[in-house]
C-alpha cells in the first residue's frame, strides 16, 4: 500500500503528508554512486560504527526527502557516539546497543554524557541538571493553589501528595467504573484533537481504553498500549490489578498520555512511513517525551481544570522530573539508593503506579542516563513549541509529528 493511498484511506492532513514524503523503502532519487540510502542504512545496521560511519559518508543529506533524511542524520549521530562508546571500559557492544555492563560500578561523567546523547541529542547533563531542578520548582509551585483549593494547604509538597493518595473519596470500587472515567475522557480528548494537533488519520483517533483481562493477569501481563493502523483500531490496555493505588485524579493524565493527543497520534502517524530501525533506536526518547507533552498539552487546552485533575497531571510531572534528578544524583553526584529514595519520597510523596521505589531505583542504576533523555525530549518538545498557539502551534505540531521521531537538534520546525 502506497503513502498516498494509506493517506486517503485515513483522512490524514495534507500538511502531514506533505511532511512525510515518499515511502521509506523508495529511494526518489534514485541510487547513488554508493547504492541508495536506504541499502546503506541497512548495511550499516549489521557493521561496527566506525565501518558503518564510512557507509553513510557519501550521502548529500539535504537531498533526501524528509523521511530520509531524518533516517540519515539521526544514523549519522548514533553512530558516532556508539563509535566512542565502543572504545570506552564497562560497555558491552554491539549485540547490546553499547550499553555499560550491569554491575560493572560506577560510570564516568563523559561516559554518562555520551549514554544521554545516545537516544536523544546533544544536551550536557550538568545543563540538564539545572533545568530539571527549575521545572521541579516550578512543580511545586503550581501544584500549591490547587492543593489549597481542596483544602490540603499544610505541609510539603510530597506530603500532601501522600495525604490525597489515601483518601478514600477518590479509590475507586471497581475497574469498570475507572475505565468508564477514562472512555468519558477518552472521548472528550477525541473532540479536541483537531484544534489541539490538526488533521489526522480517522484511524489515529479511532482508539479504545479497557482494563486486562484475566487472562492477561493470569499471562503476567501489565498495562499495553496497541498502536492503531488503517486496519486496527487503536487501544490502551490500562493495568488496574491494584485499583486502590490508582485514585481517580491521577487518571485523566493517563488518557493524554496514553492515547489522545499523546501515543497514539504520534506512533500511529509515525507508522504511515516507519522510522528506519538506526533511527527507533538512536532518537528513541522522543516517543516518551511526545507522551509526555501530550500531557502538558491537554493542560494548557483546560482537560484538567478541576484542581484534583490538574494535581494528578502534575504528580506525574513530578514523577518524570524527579526520577531524571535521581538519575543524574545516583550516577554523577553518587547519591547512595537511602538518599535518592529519601528525595523521591520528599518531591513526589507516592511513587507512580508503574515505577514503586524499589523497582525504578535499581532500573536507574542499571540504565544510566535513561531517565533524563525521556525528561529532556519531553523539555526540548515544549521548547520547540513554546510561544505558540493557534494555528501556528497545530502547524508545528503536524510538521514535528509528520515526520516521525527526532534528535534534539532537529526538533525545531
Amino acid at each position: 500500500m502506497t503513502l498516498d493511498r494509506r493517506a486517503m484511506l485515513g483522512g490524514i492532513g495534507a500538511s502531514i503528508v506533505a511532511a512525510a514524503g515518499p515511502a521509506r523503502h523508495a529511494d526518489a532519487r534514485g541510487p547513488t554512486p554508493t547504492g541508495t540510502v536506504t541499502t546503506a542504512l541497512d548495511e550499516a545496521a549489521q557493521l561496527p560504527p566506525g565501518e558503518a560511519l564510512a557507509r553513510l559518508a557519501a550521502f548529500p543529506a539535504t537531498a533526501l526527502p524528509l523521511h530520509q533524511r531524518l533516517d540519515l542524520l539521526t544514523a549519522r549521530a548514533g553512530l558516532a557516539i556508539d563509535a566512542r562508546l565502543a572504545q570506552l571500559p564497562g560497555t558491552r557492544g554491539p549485540a547490546g546497543g553499547y550499553r555499560p555492563v550491569p554491575d560493572a560500578g560506577p560510570i564516568t561523567p563523559d561516559h554518562y554524557a555520551l549514554l544521554l546523547a545516545r537516544p536523544l541529542g546533544s544536551v550536557a547533563p550538568r545543563a540538564a541538571q539545572a533545568r530539571l531542578k527549575r521545572a521541579l520548582e516550578r512543580l511545586h509551585a503550581k501544584a500549591a493553589p490547587s492543593f489549597a483549593a481542596i483544602g490540603l494547604d499544610q505541609g510539603s509538597i510530597g506530603a500532601r501528595y501522600t495525604r490525597l493518595w489515601q483518601d478514600e473519596r477518590y479509590l475507586y470500587g471497581s475497574q469498570d467504573a475507572a475505565v468508564g472515567d477514562m472512555a468519558r475522557l477518552l472521548a472528550a480528548a477525541r473532540d479536541r484533537t483537531a484544534a489541539t494537533i490538526g488533521p489526522v488519520p480517522a484511524w489515529c483517533v479511532d482508539v479504545a481504553v479497557r482494563y486486562l483481562s484475566p487472562e492477561e493477569i493470569a499471562a503476567g501481563k501489565n498495562g499495553y498500549r496497541i498502536v492503531p493502523t488503517p486496519t486496527r483500531q487503536g487501544a490502551y490496555i490500562v493495568d488496574l490489578k491494584q485499583l486502590r493505588r490508582r485514585p481517580s485524579w491521577t487518571l485523566p493524565s493517563v488518557v493524554a498520555h496514553e492515547l489522545l493527543p499523546g501515543h497514539m497520534i504520534q506512533l500511529g502517524v509515525e507508522g504511515i512511513v516507519p522510522p528506519h530501525p538506526l533511527r527507533i533506536d538512536y532518537a528513541a526518547s522522543f516517543v516518551e517525551g511526545w507522551g509526555i507533552y501530550a500531557e502538558q498539552l491537554a493542560a494548557v487546552d483546560g482537560a484538567f481544570a478541576d484542581p484534583r485533575a490538574m494535581l494528578g497531571h502534575l504528580h506525574w510531572l513530578i514523577f518524570r522530573v524527579g526520577r531524571a534528578l535521581v538519575d543524574l544524583g545516583i550516577h554523577l553526584d553518587r547519591w547512595s539508593p537511602d538518599e535518592a529514595r529519601a528525595r523521591l519520597i520528599a518531591w513526589q510523596g507516592e511513587a507512580a503506579y508503574f515505577a514503586p521505589f524499589d523497582t525504578e531505583l535499581p532500573r536507574i542504576r542499571q540504565e544510566p542516563a535513561a531517565r533524563v533523555a525521556e525528561a529532556m525530549a519531553w523539555l526540548a518538545i515544549a521548547d520547540a513549541m513554546a510561544g505558540t498557539n493557534g494555528r501556528r502551534r497545530i502547524a508545528r505540531h503536524q510538521r514535528l509529528i509528520g515526520g516521525g521521531r527526532r534528535r534534539i537538534e532537529q526538533m525545531q520546525v
